[in-house]
């Protein structure tokens, strides 16, 4: 039985990774193409010291997350997750919020076949229902939906609805996790780089996410239960609920 599940899992892992590589390069195609077709077939007067000038520009504040977005995104969605993640977009307020919210239903530990597993369907529910909003509410309702609300409550929504919908899925997660002190940990990370980190040091305002969240990986990991630590605690392939990481044998209860 389990050598069927681990041959299952590897044609489930390579069919994954094929089809994960083709639509992400297509993805990428697509979105530079009217770009590029535009600098090539039109006189803009863009030299290439424009194009390496506005990259470097653009790297400058949000390269940090080239590198810490999928590190910190991985153990939770797995690779087929992280393909379908970084093709829909909208990851930290939509897609890891979705996973999280069903491995922690389900009872899947981060980084179990169970989790990856999840993840995708979570990832599969959520983009369902984004679209589906978005062509009746966007597509459909959006002119009258505009028509009909009011200046002032449209000035109000644009500067608040980002901070809501992130709060909304902060306290949504701290609820579900229940991990006192992972969150202590992180909302103490962020008030420190916030308030006093950035007012001494402003050239770091780019980088502040970034700094919150590196931060808060080397504390939880550093202050984590003793019961983690050795011998006795939990192994680099166990996540406590009998099941193996993805790392070690297959098993997805």
């Amino acid at each position: 039985m389990s050598t069927d599940i681990a041959a299952l899992d590897a044609a489930y892992t390579k069919t994954t990774d094929r089809w994960g590589r083709i639509t992400l390069l297509l993805g990428l195609l697509i979105a530079t193409s009217v770009p590029f077709y535009l600098l090539f077939t039109v006189d803009l007067n863009i030299t290439a010291g424009n194009v390496i000038g506005g990259f470097l520009a653009v790297a400058a504040v949000y390269g940090v997350f080239w590198v810490v977005e999928p590190l910190t995104y991985y153990p939770i969605l797995g690779p087929a997750g992280m393909y379908q993640a970084f093709m829909i977009g909208n990851i930290s307020n939509k897609l890891l919020p979705s996973a999280i919210v069903a491995q922690s239903t389900i009872g899947a530990k981060p980084g179990t076949k169970k989790a990856e597993f999840a993840a995708t369907a979570a990832i599969c529910g959520a983009a369902l229902i984004h679209v589906i909003s978005m062509l009746l509410l966007v597509g459909i309702l959006g002119s009258w939906l505009v028509s009909i609300t009011p200046p002032g409550i449209t000035e109000i929504a644009q500067n608040y609805i980002l901070p809501s919908i992130l709060g909304g899925v902060t306290v949504q997660l701290i609820a579900t996790l229940k991990q006192v002190r992972a969150t202590v940990i992180a909302l103490s990370a962020a008030a420190l780089v916030v308030f006093v980190l950035l007012p001494l040091v402003p050239v770091l305002g780019a980088v502040g996410i970034a700094l919150a969240v590196i931060i808060t990986i080397i504390a939880t990991w550093l202050m984590r239960p003793a019961s983690m630590r050795g011998p006795g605690g939990r192994g680099p392939g166990s996540t406590g609920d009998g099941e193996q990481s993805s790392g070690g044998q297959v098993g997805i209860n």
